[in-house]
C-alpha cells in the first residue's frame, strides 16, 4: 500500500485559497492609505508586504516543511540587522560635521524667497 499519495484537489484548494488571501492583501494595500491607517502608511504597508512575502515563501516556494533553512536565515538576518544597527549608531554618535550637513544643520524659512536659507551656525 502506497502512503505517499497525494490530494491534488486538496493541494489546488489550498494554493487558490492563498491566491484569494493574495489578492485581497493587494487590495488592502491600495485601499488603505484613503480608507484607515492614514496616518502612518508606512507602517501598515510594509506590515501587508512582509504578510504577502511570508504567504509566498511557505506557499508558493513550498518553504512551509523547512524549518532549519528559516532559522538558518532568520538568525543570519538578525545578525546582519544587529551589526548595521551598531554601526550606525556608533556613526551617528560621532558625526564630526553636524553644522556642515544640508541634513542636520538648522535652518530659517525666508517667507519672501520661498525657499530656505542658509543653515545656521550655533
Amino acid at each position: 500500500m502506497d502512503t505517499n499519495t497525494i490530494d491534488y484537489a486538496k493541494e489546488r484548494s489550498g494554493y487558490y485559497k492563498i491566491l484569494v488571501g493574495l489578492l485581497l492583501l493587494t487590495v488592502v494595500t491600495f485601499v488603505q492609505p484613503h480608507m484607515f491607517m492614514t496616518e502612518s502608511t508606512f507602517a501598515a504597508q510594509m506590515i501587508i508586504a512582509v504578510i504577502k512575502g511570508w504567504l509566498i515563501l511557505m506557499f508558493y516556494m513550498h518553504l512551509k516543511g523547512e524549518k532549519l533553512i528559516i532559522w538558518m536565515t532568520g538568525f543570519s538576518l538578525f545578525i546582519v540587522f544587529t551589526f548595521f544597527a551598531i554601526v550606525i549608531g556608533v556613526d551617528v554618535q560621532k558625526f564630526q560635521f553636524k553644522d556642515e550637513s544640508h541634513i542636520t544643520a538648522s535652518v530659517t524659512a525666508t517667507p519672501e524667497a520661498g525657499h530656505t536659507a542658509a543653515p545656521v551656525a550655533h
